[in-house]
């Protein structure tokens, strides 16, 4: 098994008051800890795993993973006394692996009496460093106006059918630390995922070589759901040991938390909780927090952890619990936009509701270019002004605008076409992404961009204004 029970003497218990699905229910019984994992074998022969989910007075709750049915009343438990651990050596990068951490590649388990606990530790917050290192993902919407920074966690806020995994497998290719053009360690965890989906991601990191420097923890479509609970604590304790041990700068992709949280209602159900928003457990956000808390840098240890979570917002409202909720724990969000999908833009990152919150801290002098502040807010200025422009001609029509309503309009349509649309496998440095900019806004009028320095405008726009002079 990929995860590690140590074998101890445990206490074996037989006989069990209810059976909710993948949720077992038992008399109380000393001396068992929340979260310890369990051993249960079912009247079918078969031996699966479990955990503590909950111990009371009156009962004790047991989470069950793998396959529910053949599940009855009769069913053997043996508590183990120990929590959820699994192996870690450097030997984990270049596999594959379940949702329970168990190899799927072929290759067998991994070796090591290193293990650690799936929950990890709490990072003390006097040792986190702010993150301030840009991380060139080569995508210009995102490297432009919505820097990531080594270290911090930010979202991709997606809806079906939008090409996120797309997006996120060109990030996971493509990401370096400015400076360094160092490569990220990357760990891809699935939750959810269709066979097809899951098949694009391996295929894509083999094409690239990325599949050497990555770990894949894939829980499917057709895998049980209950075990979406535990994918994700598998794969950032692989990660935190590849970043805070190994030294490694590792980027941790979980898609998709909408699967996670779905499990999370599911099992929350199966307890006959009371329920909260949108029939979410009240503990959701308390919950998502213990995974997204777990991205950043420790003083005194080597190399950081980036979070990328993708979720699908249901019907696209960005006021679902797991979107609104996820927004408050991280550090920004990268929305897709379907209509931008829809006239063939890609990537269709809708940049005017999208934030980067840890943006300032990694550009500037030393860190980008010193005019990439100025050309962020003006680019923002004048999208939101061509979108407006865009908004009232559908009324008045083209001809009705005045003539500086055209131009930005001019500017929105142009913006989108050359820096925000760029192909899937266009790789631009942040230079590039600087410079198209400005080349964009070479469209305005000096006296339009008003959120640029008089001297930033002498260094940058004038030359591409006239780049033959």
């Amino acid at each position: 098994m990929g995860v590690d029970v140590r074998d101890i003497s445990g206490l074996i218990y037989r006989g069990i008051r209810e059976v909710k699905g993948s949720i077992l229910v038992l008399d109380p019984i000393p001396n068992v800890l929340y979260d310890e994992v369990v051993r249960v074998r079912a009247p079918d022969g078969i031996d699966r795993l479990g955990r503590v989910l909950e111990v009371s007075k009156d009962y004790i709750i047991v989470q069950v993973f793998g396959e529910e049915s053949g599940l009855q009343t009769d069913t053997v438990i043996k508590f183990t006394g120990s929590t959820f651990e699994i192996p870690v050596s450097d030997d984990v990068l270049g596999r594959m692996f379940n949702g329970r951490f168990e190899p799927i590649d072929g290759m067998g388990p991994i070796a090591s009496r290193d293990k650690r606990d799936i929950n990890g530790e709490p990072i003390n917050p006097k040792a986190r460093i702010h993150p301030n290192n840009f991380i060139q993902t080569g995508i210009s919407a995102i490297d432009g106006m919505l820097s990531l920074v080594r270290g911090q966690k930010l979202p991709i806020f997606s809806e079906s059918g939008l090409p996120h995994n797309r997006v996120a497998a060109q990030i996971a290719r493509q990401a370096t630390v400015l400076g360094e053009e160092e490569e990220f360690a990357l760990v891809f965890a699935a939750m959810g995922l269709k066979n097809d989906e899951a098949r694009f991601f391996i295929d894509s990191f083999k094409l690239s070589g990325a599949i050497e420097r990555s770990v894949v923890i894939l829980n499917l479509a057709d895998d049980p759901a209950i075990e979406r609970l535990v994918t994700p604590r598998i794969a950032l304790t692989i990660a935190e040991y590849l970043a805070f041990e190994l030294g490694y700068h590792v980027l941790a992709i979980l898609t998709d938390m909408t699967n996670y949280c779905e499990a999370l209602r599911e099992v929350s159900a199966a307890r006959e909780e009371i329920p909260g928003r949108g029939g979410y457990p009240g503990y959701m956000y308390s919950d998502l927090a213990t995974i997204y808390e777990r991205a950043g840098i420790v003083r005194g240890k080597p190399g950081s952890l980036t979070q990328m979570p993708i979720l699908t917002m249901p019907a696209g409202d960005k006021r679902h619990p797991i979107p609104d909720l996820t927004g408050y724990i991280t550090e920004g969000q990268i929305i897709l936009s379907r209509d931008l999908d829809s006239r063939g833009i890609y990537p269709p990152i809708n940049v005017l509701p999208s934030l980067s919150r840890l943006m300032r801290s990694g550009i500037g002098p030393d860190k980008t270019r010193d005019d990439h502040k100025d050309v962020a807010d003006q680019l923002y200025d004048a999208y939101s002004r061509g979108l407006k422009a865009r908004d009232l001609a559908r009324i008045v029509g083209e001809m009705g605008l005045s003539d500086r309503e055209r131009l930005f309009l001019k500017f929105a349509d142009v913006f989108e076409r050359k820096f925000v649309n760029q192909g899937e496998y266009e790789n631009r440095s942040i230079d590039e992404t600087l410079d198209l900019a400005w080349e964009v806004l070479s469209i305005l009028p000096p006296e339009e961009l008003v959120r640029v320095k008089e001297e930033t405008l002498e260094k940058y726009y004038y030359k591409a204004k006239h780049p033959e002079a």
